[in-house]
């Protein structure tokens, strides 16, 4: 039976009479024949600055808010483990199958994780048909990177017999509908999806040389650290937006990822910087702090939203 939860943020959208407002105070100035939304298309920096001059961002959230998030475990019967979530509009899966392999001879009593992202052309215009694009390939990188750093997956808790039979753990995530920062979403969804598994009880017969599952008994992974992202952009080198949505995103210079082990937020796991990296009245070590400071706060309300989908 799937599970749900879900956080609401206390600085999430206002009302909307109050947010048409301000969208009439942010195109009010454009020339009195162009609509907000001709004003939104040709001028999105304008668009965006007007409504941040305001306290506010275009979908209604305070300059320092985040989107509301909901997760749901268990929806694919068909896996070891899956999850849903949820971010604003961005929707992602994520769906955990699990084989067995024979350990490397380099490394005969570990298993394997093997992460993937996908952006299909199906969740957004922004994305063609075809191979991996730069984005989803940066993104499975990144999601490797932070597996392995974390050992959240420690790769000798998948060993069933030593250079003779181990765990492949394939992580799939699929993105179905995208209005920006895919990546927060996709490693919420994936540390759901692995609370989520359990995998078969198996043991390799020495005799037959092959492994036995059982068909009965089944127990979860064992996990290490449980990281959560949080990624930000800066706007006009002032602005420290979390959350960037699909508009956002291409209005936004420099980008920061941070991903916070979410049972010791002082726990870094992972840092990416994209674009200038530059900062006008901000040093950058400011811009950084501040971000870290939202992202402790931020790590928190994840975790105990990701406890409670999975404890229920």
């Amino acid at each position: 039976m799937a599970a749900v939860a879900s956080s609401s943020s206390s600085s999430s959208a206002a009302g909307p009479s109050h947010i048409s407002d301000q969208l009439t105070s942010a195109s009010s100035t454009a020339p009195s024949s162009a609509s907000a939304e001709v004003f939104k298309r040709l001028h999105p920096s304008q668009y965006l600055s007007r409504f941040l001059g305001k306290g506010y961002r275009p979908d209604g959230r305070k300059v320092g808010g985040w989107r509301d998030v909901s997760i749901n475990v268990g929806s694919i019967s068909t896996a070891h483990g899956s999850s849903l979530v949820r971010m604003g509009d961005t929707t992602i899966v994520c769906g955990i199958k699990a084989e067995i392999a024979e350990p490397t001879a380099q490394s005969p009593n570990e298993g394997f994780v093997v992460p993937n992202i996908d952006l299909p052309a199906l969740c957004s215009p922004n994305f063609k048909p075809g191979p991996p694009g730069d984005e989803a390939q940066t993104y499975s990188n990144w999601l490797n990177d932070l597996l392995v750093s974390s050992r959240t997956i420690p790769p000798e808790s998948l060993l069933i017999s030593s250079a003779k039979a181990a765990w492949v753990i394939y992580i799939d995530v699929v993105c179905i509908n995208y209005d920006g920062n895919a990546f927060d979403a996709a490693v919420l969804a994936v540390m759901a999806a692995l609370k989520n598994t359990r995998l078969p009880t198996a043991r390799y017969d020495e005799e037959t040389g092959r492994t036995i599952c059982s068909r009965t008994e089944t127990h979860p992974l064992t996990l290490g650290r449980i990281p959560l992202s949080c990624s930000f952009g800066i706007f006009e080198s002032t602005h420290l937006l979390p959350d960037p949505t699909a508009y956002e995103t291409p209005l936004l210079p420099t980008t920061i990822t941070v991903a916070l082990d979410s049972e010791d937020v002082g726990v870094t796991c992972l840092i990416r910087q994209e674009g200038l990296g530059g900062t006008v009245g901000k040093s950058g070590e400011r811009v950084l702090g501040e971000a870290w400071n939202a992202a402790e706060a931020r790590v928190r309300e994840l975790r105990a939203v990701l406890d409670e989908s999975v404890d229920a």
